[in-house]
């Protein structure tokens, strides 16, 4: 699925493209299932242009599942039919996960983990990795009590069960519709909105150690009374936080993050909810979806 230049989910075509070519210290994957993320569509809008080189017709996705088709010289790690999983974000955007084919460099892949089906472990690497490095940012450790936003999201969800693997309680908004969702998940839900210090307080009367915050939208400010220092609030989507002396954190590929995740997943205490499952022909309706906001865990592409 391919866009032939910046826009909308409208643009996305069937398009067929030469297999992509294998570079020393990469493997081609055949792919079995892709995750969809904001980023994705926010980046086919344009939106990562100040930063990232991007080249047409573009293939979106960062991604992905599947199985080494093929591997490229010098590549020892991997050999064909392995099952593996991956953050593939190159240094510029335009052969990514939405395909049948991509090849990726062992530096953003690991195999894949044993107890996840394709479309949990699709689901997983962007939204894990972002969770586990902003709790590791933040300091999160055993005994504490963290604010999660978002806490019935991708990345939310994910982030609420790494930090309750590394023994913080853990305290996350979500809707009211989503408060079962968050329970399960081993946080105590907390409503959006006006009041939601006071709610916070009610649960924790001298606040949180920590807030991770993964929606945006002013919750890193509406926060900050919250939290002892303001050098423990961090958020991956209010660039603003900088100034108030937290931390604007952007999730890097990392293979040995992918295998600490695989490692939570094979142990039983991390999953991936996948909320929606659609053919990749239907990558336009799964952007449709993600726009909506109201997703509970992933969207995930099926090839």
């Amino acid at each position: 699925m391919a866009l032939r230049q910046y826009g909308t989910e409208d643009g996305l075509r069937e398009t067929e493209l030469p297999d992509p070519k294998v570079a020393p210290g990469e493997v081609l994957i055949r792919v079995r299932a892709a995750g969809v993320n904001p980023v994705d569509w926010k980046l086919a809008a344009g939106g990562l242009d100040p930063v990232m080189e991007a080249g047409f017709p573009m293939v979106p996705g960062w991604d992905v599942a599947g199985v080494v088709e093929a591997v490229g010289f010098d590549v020892s790690e991997y050999r064909v039919g392995d099952e593996v999983y991956g953050y593939i974000r190159k240094d510029w955007a335009r052969n990514g996960s939405y395909a049948e084919l991509v090849s990726a460099s062992v530096r953003l892949i690991a195999p894949k983990p044993a107890s996840m089906d394709w479309s949990q472990a699709a689901g997983a690497p962007l939204a894990g990795l972002t969770a586990l490095q902003a709790m590791r940012r933040a300091r999160v450790g055993d005994g504490e009590t963290v604010l999660v936003h978002a806490a019935a999201g991708g990345v939310g969800s994910m982030g609420v069960q790494i930090a309750r693997a590394l023994g913080a309680r853990v305290i996350g908004t979500a809707s009211e519709r989503n408060h079962d969702f968050v329970r399960s998940l081993g946080a105590e839900p907390v409503t959006y909105g006006d009041g939601l210090v006071e709610r916070v307080r009610g649960l924790a009367p001298y606040g949180v150690d920590a807030v991770l915050d993964f929606v945006g939208s002013g919750a890193a400010a509406q926060s900050l009374p919250l939290v002892g220092s303001p050098g423990r609030v961090l958020s991956v989507a209010d660039a603003e936080v900088a100034a108030l002396g937290g931390h604007y954190v952007w999730v890097r590929p990392s293979t040995d993050d992918l295998i600490e995740l695989a490692g939570m997943a094979d142990a039983g205490v991390l999953t991936v909810h996948v909320e929606h499952e659609l053919p990749l022909a239907e990558a336009a309706e799964a952007w449709r979806l993600s726009k909506k906001g109201r997703t509970r865990g992933k969207i995930v592409l099926t090839v």
